[in-house]
């Protein structure tokens, strides 16, 4: 038979862009993709059926390991539909904390994902940048939970703890560090989180400009980035993308914008765009995003430093008592053994909540039906909706273009396969 066929390939899941956990099936002709079919289901963690057998605040855990570099914002939707259903407010403070630390979460995403990105595309400088800034960040979620990852921080009602007044010391003087060198290093933490939060602002616009130096103008990031993967804003709204994916279209639909939820309305920032919808717009929009990001986190920290107050919902039926009440009021003692025990019923009813996580709408809907476990919770993950386009962002496309565009996706499988 004369002429040649097209060939399949097996694109993971052992391919270091793939994630470990995506096998992609590509047809190809020569070098060209002309089908490209995605195999989700290797990782599967059963989520949403685990969260009916465990009370609710059990299944805050659960949030954190579902985009496991959008800790606290999976757990930020989780509890809002939670207090949805019990029709609870949570103090303002605490509000204030959730927004700094869901923006912090949104750095921590996006300085992952440039990253990742710039090492899949052949830029390991970045992937060195990016995780310097990271730890500080990290060292924030570890301040406040304890965990420099799985948090488990926000509660129903509001936050577990109020910040700490004091950041953890580097000890002294080894062999590997010179006293001088951890002087430098604790340079910053002689004061409370927040003090180290404002240091920590002040230097990443630094930061940012330096990617920017790096990439923005850079030919060959441009030749690997500029065209590929387009999507038009009617191709994006069908095929459901949402935050950076949908916004590099042209689309400045944001959900802490169009719909505020905790005190998004209360802090001044813009919503980035782009105009060509490809995988260079989609590195443009994120990069910015972490600009407005930081004038947020810098607008709550000035907050925050001025208005002290209560950081969780005041009744006990429903929320932890704090440790003072546990210990020395027998009310106290009997709320929190039956909070931990038994947890609390939820109204019978549904709800649905959704917030602007750092890859999309990462949105939980909940049934109860009276008890003190989730009748049914359905996640709405952003990446799944992001993951079935890849057939049509990398048709026509090249095989190397195959990795740019799964990095511009901005995947973690713990959501996509739930």
């Amino acid at each position: 038979m004369s002429g040649i066929l097209n060939y399949t390939l097996n694109f993971g899941p052992q391919h270091p862009a793939a994630h470990g956990v995506l096998r992609l099936i590509l047809e190809l002709d020569g070098e060209v993709v002309q089908r490209a079919d995605p195999h989700v289901g290797l990782l599967h963690r059963g989520t949403e059926k685990l969260a009916e057998s465990r009370i609710y605040n059990q299944n805050i855990g659960y949030m954190d390991r579902l985009d496991y570099v959008s800790m606290l914002c999976n757990e930020h939707a989780y509890c809002m539909t939670i207090e949805k259903l019990l029709d609870i407010e949570v103090p303002e403070r605490a509000q204030y904390i959730r927004v700094m630390f869901d923006e912090i979460t949104r750095l921590l995403n996006h300085l992952m994902w440039l990253g990742t990105h710039g090492l899949d595309v052949g830029a390991m400088t970045m992937f060195l940048y990016c995780f310097r800034e990271r730890e500080d960040l990290l060292d924030a979620y570890e301040a406040v939970s304890g965990a420099r990852m799985h948090a488990s921080y926000y509660r129903p009602g509001g936050v577990y703890r109020d910040l700490p007044d004091s950041m953890p010391h580097y000890k002294k003087a080894s062999q590997w560090h010179t006293q001088s060198e951890v002087d430098e290093q604790n340079k910053n933490r002689q004061g409370s989180l927040l003090d180290f939060l404002k240091d920590f602002t002040d230097r990443f616009e630094g930061y940012v400009d330096e990617y920017e130096t790096l990439l923005t103008d850079n030919r060959i990031w441009k030749q690997r980035l500029v065209d590929i993967g387009c999507v038009t804003a009617e191709q994006a709204k069908d095929l459901g993308f949402t935050g950076p994916m949908l916004r590099a279209s042209g689309v400045p639909w944001d959900l802490r914008k169009m719909e505020p939820y905790a005190v998004y309305d209360k802090v001044d920032f813009d919503i980035p765009v782009g105009t060509n919808g490809d995988c260079y717009d989609r590195y443009v929009v994120r990069v910015e995003e972490m600009r407005q990001s930081n004038r947020i986190i810098i607008q709550c920290i000035d907050w925050l430093q001025n208005n002290p107050g209560p950081v969780m919902h005041e009744d006990y039926k429903v929320t932890m008592p704090n440790r003072m009440d546990m210990k020395e009021d027998m009310e106290g003692l009997i709320h929190h053994f039956k909070h931990f025990s038994e947890g609390y019923s939820v109204p019978e009813g549904e709800a649905y909540c959704a917030v602007e996580q750092p890859k999309g709408e990462f949105g939980t809907y909940i049934v109860s039906d009276g008890a003190n476990k989730p009748y049914r919770l359905k996640i709405r993950a952003s990446g799944f909706a992001h993951m079935s386009a890849i057939n049509f962002l990398t048709e026509g496309h090249m095989l190397a273009d195959v990795v740019t565009v799964i990095g511009t996706l901005d995947i973690v499988f713990g959501e996509v396969d739930r």
